[in-house]
């Protein structure tokens, strides 16, 4: 089989085209992977802040804490200790796809 000057090279352009496709396909999964790793990141510094507003603003300093940071708050309890003075805070709190839950306490 003899080949022709025509039909040299014809294999790199395939090469060239796949290789562009799973660069692609590789850039586009850490976009992905990575605004999962934010919203992760951004939910839990949203539970912590949230958690320690309550400590002295109750529930509705956490609302609004929630709403500044674009996450809704999932569960809150507080209980008090037995001395009625300390407090712990928990809560879940929920940002795009990710959920985070922090604790506060004004105990030594």
């Amino acid at each position: 089989m003899a080949t022709s000057v025509r039909d040299r090279g014809q294999a790199a352009i395939a090469v060239v085209i796949v290789m562009v496709a799973l660069c692609a396909i590789v850039a586009w999964s850490l976009v992905v992977v990575g605004d999962r790793l934010i919203d992760r990141r951004r939910a839990q510094t949203a539970a912590d802040a949230v958690a320690l507003a309550s400590l002295e603003g109750g529930r509705p300093a956490a609302e609004r804490l929630a709403r500044r940071h674009g996450a809704e708050i999932a569960t809150w309890t507080r209980r008090s200790g037995p001395d009625g003075a300390s407090k712990v805070v928990t809560v879940v709190v929920v940002l795009g796809d990710a959920t985070a839950s922090a604790r506060a306490s004004n105990e030594p």
